[in-house]
């Protein structure tokens, strides 16, 4: 029999049992104010994927440098956080509050806070603040934000929050942890098949653009460390001697379609661009004609493979490169463009580039820029020229195969999404009280 649901009135979590209670916010939580941290000392990142880690593990885990503090920065200055705190963010509840089970200090740009009631099970909790349906309520108090004015946890101190019995507090996070973990489980499954497709996909090209379809041709050494050996009959020839670099401009032709080049899609109709961030002019007259089958690449992205051929005619903007074939007849661009886009390409891209990705200026600041591969550089950039005949035939085998790597890896791509729908679902349907944890 299932038990009775009610209109608390509380809109943004709808029906929930009759038998539990509501309280704001600031009679079940109190900020912590304290600085430093006499149990352990170390600086903590508050993730929305990882909850509150330390900086060094965020590191291990990600790959990716935090922001770091001034080496000057006394950590006893910062804010305290304990095991079983929550933490917030002063300005986004985009990802909601975040859990720590690490004792150690964070930024003052957060605050922190812990229950003061004995009858609060933190892991409920911990699942409650991750709700879609609470990150909306926290959200929408952006909405009336001016000035740059800071979500305060007075915000949240008045939100209305489920109180469920302790025991069910206790029966909610219990399965929550287990239901959870068995979907974590399997994402992490798919996406450790997607990750082996990525790689096989790359291995299949690597190995086709630069030793062809026979392998039975005899082979020598190209002198070039990334490629190694090729056939016997292929060319190593300058990306100069395979192109023709096009100037044409657009002359201020508004009605011609603008393009727009990613590492991820290839060269695309502007209008059809999920996020539209580039600044374009009012005038296309700088822009530069792109015909259908030209080489159009990014020389600050080519190290990511943003080097591919456009289906269409239009004009693109300037900061990209454009160039047709030398000898339609002998030079086939979407084989090339399959060789540029290789990984071992973009290292050789990454070692040639100008620039700095990610380190301290002169000034003592932390700056990012672009990679940028001169024009001289990637003229004399060396590629490799099978005959006309092979590069067809590698590209019509790549295209074949690629799309039935990449249906496979669409298809993963898809579970996963399936996944975390399905894990944002349960977790709103428990917490909410819309199911009732079952029995054993």
């Amino acid at each position: 029999m299932s038990r009775k649901l009610v209109d608390r009135g509380v809109d943004w979590i709808g029906l929930v049992p009759e038998n539990w209670e509501f309280q704001k916010g600031k009679y079940l939580f109190r900020q912590r104010i304290e600085r430093g941290n006499r149990k352990e000392l170390q600086l903590l990142s508050p993730t929305q994927k990882y909850g509150c880690i330390p900086q060094s593990l965020y590191e291990e885990l990600t790959g990716a440098n935090a922001v770091k503090l001034n080496e000057k920065t006394d950590l006893n200055m910062l804010k305290t956080i304990h095991v079983g705190d929550f933490c917030i963010s002063l300005r986004s509840f985009q990802g909601g509050f975040e859990y720590s089970e690490y004792e150690g200090v964070v930024s003052p740009a957060y605050q922190v806070f812990y229950p003061i009631c004995n009858n609060i099970h933190r892991g409920y909790y911990k699942y409650m603040f991750k709700d879609g349906a609470f990150i909306d309520k926290m959200n929408s108090f952006t909405l009336s934000l001016r000035d740059g004015k800071n979500i305060a946890f007075d915000d949240f101190g008045d939100t209305l929050l489920p109180l469920p019995p302790l025991e069910e507090q206790h029966a909610i996070a219990d399965y929550l942890n287990k239901k959870t973990s068995e979907i974590e489980a399997a994402i992490k499954e798919a996406q450790e098949l997607i990750d082996k497709y990525k790689a096989y996909k790359q291995s299949v090209i690597i190995e086709t653009v630069t030793k062809g379809l026979n392998p039975h041709v005899a082979m020598v050494d190209s002198g070039i460390e990334w490629i190694g050996q090729i056939p016997a009959h292929w060319k190593v020839v300058p990306f100069r001697s395979y192109t023709i670099e096009r100037a044409e401009k657009n002359k201020g032709e508004k009605t011609r379609e603008l393009l727009a080049l990613s590492y991820a899609l290839g060269v695309t109709l502007y209008r059809d661009k999920v996020f539209n961030m580039d600044r374009v002019k009012d005038d296309y007259e700088d822009y530069q004609l792109v015909y259908e089958n030209d080489l159009v690449l990014s020389p600050n992205d080519i190290i990511k493979g943003s080097v591919y051929v456009s289906k269409y005619f239009g004009c693109i903007s300037p900061m990209y490169n454009v160039f047709s074939a030398r000898n339609p007849k002998t030079h086939y661009l979407p084989y090339l463009s399959y060789l540029l886009r290789t990984k071992e390409a973009g290292w050789k891209f990454f070692f040639i580039a100008r620039g700095l990705i990610g380190g301290i200026s002169n000034t003592g600041k932390y700056v990012t820029r672009r990679m940028t591969v001169s024009r001289q550089d990637l003229m004399s950039f060396k590629v490799l020229l099978p005959s006309y005949e092979e590069q067809l035939a590698i590209v019509e085998y790549l295209d074949n195969k690629c799309s039935q790597i990449d249906t496979i890896i669409a298809q993963k791509e898809t579970l996963i999404s399936q996944l975390q729908e399905y894990k944002k679902s349960i977790i709103f349907e428990y917490v909410t009280g819309k199911k009732e944890v079952p029995n054993g």
